[in-house]
């Protein structure tokens, strides 16, 4: 890792330039703004130091319009409850919209985002990673900007295990030799009822060569991948070296497991590592990562991506200045500074060359090799209904039968995109 007065300088150097900027902000309600009346309101979800992301990109405005920062809910189907209930109302008071990357083909196919066209798209589109780009797309348009991703890691005590293993099978074995030898042995992972086990499911059928649905997401696909998937996730649930709490295991319960020193291997995202730094240092000094183990061999590192993408709200009265704001929140400049100061993967390839981003990321190559082959949950304007679903029917864990599990899926899954049937 690198350190040292460079570092600590240019991280110092742009904190108080953004702090300096919040300060001057008319977020604070600053006077002498020549923005006649204009405000771009930003709808973003909590997420730390973010504030003064908006404060520096309403500097940059030079009080041509003021940008000012409303907070979602926490939760993430409170976010979209709220945006979804005021822009079917048609309300005008929403410019910039944070989307989780699974909302994205919902808005825009209920006319509620507009479209990226000419110079903004190929701003945005230059220089951005594929796969997050992909999750910002639907029907080959792009409706938002992405402006961090995320993919899950294998977490290890390197103590435990010198090399970490590349795929599930071995993950397991390893474990069971740990178990045998009387040492840490448990393999964590979000296996309650939600969107976590949802993410679990994605990155294993596509670490198998497989699909949930067809590339129009017209039609329920999960094939033998899928099923070699399913079987993956049924090997770790009734194996000895799963947690008790599997079934009801969400991000933080995976990681405070870890850092209470029981276990072997957690798949989740790059926010343990601050965390445990944090939490656990002496345990922090034999913590590392390594690519998401596949079923199949020559398949690790297919991890499925999480993240944000900024959107312009069809009923925007502001777009030129709501796009110009969007821009702003997701330059580089702002991706490192998020990055570094909040602990978000960028979606900007070259930003993960900036020597200040070494402590912070020390995984970022492994981040970065992973995002370049990711894969992406389906695609679909009933991703809501798609992802109870599988929740639904994948929980517990411990109760699935590949062959039948899969059948239901089907079954069930394209009832959804047929908009029959009734959801769990």
């Amino acid at each position: 890792m690198r350190s040292g007065h460079h570092r600590v300088r240019g991280r110092r150097r742009l904190g108080v330039a953004l702090g300096a900027a919040l300060i001057a902000s008319p977020l604070l309600g600053a006077c002498g703004s020549d923005s006649g009346g204009v405000t771009v309101n930003v709808y973003y979800a909590a997420e730390e130091n973010f504030d003064k992301v908006v404060a520096q990109c309403d500097k940059a405005a030079g009080g041509r319009y003021r940008v000012m920062l409303n907070g979602l809910p926490r939760e993430a189907d409170g976010q979209r409850e709220q945006m979804v209930r005021r822009l079917a109302a048609g309300d005008t008071d929403m410019d910039v919209l944070g989307l989780d990357v699974t909302w994205v083909a919902e808005f825009a196919e209920a006319g509620w985002i507009a479209e990226w066209t000419g110079q903004d798209k190929a701003e945005v589109e230059n220089g951005t990673l594929a796969g997050p780009l992909e999750t910002a797309r639907w029907k080959d348009k792009l409706y938002a900007a992405p402006k961090n991703t995320n993919v899950q890691l294998l977490w290890y005590r390197d103590d435990l295990v010198p090399e970490p293993p590349e795929t599930w099978g071995e993950m397991l074995s390893t474990a069971e030799r740990l178990r045998s030898e009387g040492k840490p042995s448990t393999v964590l992972m979000t296996g309650a009822q939600y969107e976590g086990l949802v993410v679990q499911f994605a990155t294993l059928v596509a670490g198998a060569g497989g699909k949930i649905l067809s590339a129009d997401s017209t039609r329920a696909v999960v094939d033998d991948g899928a099923v070699k998937a399913l079987g993956a996730l049924k090997d770790l649930a009734t194996s000895p070296v799963a947690s008790a709490s599997l079934s009801n295991a969400k991000e933080d319960d995976v990681r405070l497991a870890f850092e209470s020193g029981s276990a072997a291997f957690q798949l989740n995202w790059p926010f343990v590592y601050a965390a445990m730094r944090k939490a656990n240092p002496e345990l922090a000094k034999r913590f590392k990562w390594a690519p998401y183990p596949s079923i199949e061999p020559g398949n690790t590192g297919t991890a499925t991506i999480g993240g944000y993408n900024l959107a312009v709200s069809e009923y925007s009265t502001h777009k030129p200045e709501a796009f110009e704001v969007a821009k702003c929140l997701r330059d580089a400049a702002s991706q490192k500074y998020s990055a570094i100061n909040s602990g978000v993967p960028p979606t900007i390839e070259s930003v993960y060359d900036d020597p200040e981003m070494a402590e912070r990321y020390p995984m970022r190559d492994t981040i970065l090799a992973q995002l370049k082959k990711a894969a992406v949950r389906p695609i679909t304007p009933a991703y809501q209904n798609v992802s109870t679903l599988i929740s639904t029917i994948l929980s517990p864990p411990s109760a699935i039968d590949p062959p039948a599990t899969a059948a239901r899926l089907r079954a069930e899954l394209q009832d959804a995109l047929d908009s029959k049937g009734v959801l769990p």
